[in-house]
């Protein structure tokens, strides 16, 4: 296989991944408490290059590009006024606890609701948790003091899907929780449109590659035919 097929194929690949990324940040640029994720591109290595003849040193090639793996910006974002009363959003560091099916999980979205049951829940049905990890009963007013609610430091923070996190818990969080405000997400929507962009053009850079190769292999393939049949 020709290197430099390897090389634009791992470059498409990388492009693709990094475009879904990207995707998915866009599409949760008005998520309340979202993170936004990032990958540093990186190359798989390279080979040496030598005469066969001489065994003298021609250089290297490099045998293609990757993506590492996501990293997620956990920096806390301004807070802005809803007015509804379950409502939460944190002002500084920690994370929202809530009890899944899985065990618990933490999340920065604060958009919280009141269950048949009376207790605050997030948007899948899942228990908002105290400091103290019980369930938070929702007032007849339809209210519940900021207070209730737990501020978990989490480190080590993974992404699970649904705006939910899994980590290491460390105690308590330094952030405050103030209601009838939610985080706003961590996405630039016009930065990730931009780099959405670049990411195409990067792809298509590497697909004519692909094919002026191809093109100059089926040349090289013709000549050598024309050359054997003569």
């Amino acid at each position: 296989m020709d290197a430099g097929l390897y090389i634009a194929a791992s470059g498409m690949l990388a492009q693709q991944v990094r475009e879904d990324q990207l995707a998915n940040d866009l599409s949760n640029s008005s998520t309340p408490g979202y993170k936004s994720d990032s990958s540093v591109q990186s190359d798989f290595g390279s080979i040496l290059l030598a005469n066969t003849s001489t065994g003298q040193s021609i250089g290297t090639l490099n045998t293609g590009v990757q993506l590492g793996s996501p990293v997620t910006n956990l920096t806390p974002e301004t807070l802005y006024s809803t007015g509804q009363p379950l409502d939460f959003g944190i002002a500084g560091d920690g994370f929202f606890g809530v009890r899944t099916a899985q065990g618990v999980r933490y999340t920065r979205d604060g958009q919280f609701q009141e269950n048949a049951k009376g207790l605050l829940t997030d948007g899948q049905g899942d228990p908002v948790l105290s400091q103290s990890g019980a369930t938070i009963t929702v007032s007849p007013q339809g209210t519940v003091p900021a207070s209730s609610l737990g501020v978990f430091n989490v480190t080590n923070v993974s992404k699970q899907g649904e705006n939910l996190y899994t980590g290491t818990l460390g105690g308590r969080g330094t952030g405050t929780v103030k209601s009838g405000e939610l985080e706003n997400s961590g996405v630039d929507p016009v930065t990730t449109m931009v780099n959405m962009i670049s990411s195409l053009q990067t792809y298509q850079a590497g697909e004519n590659a692909i094919q002026t190769i191809d093109s100059t292999m089926q040349e090289s393939a013709s000549s050598v035919g024309s050359l054997t049949g003569g």
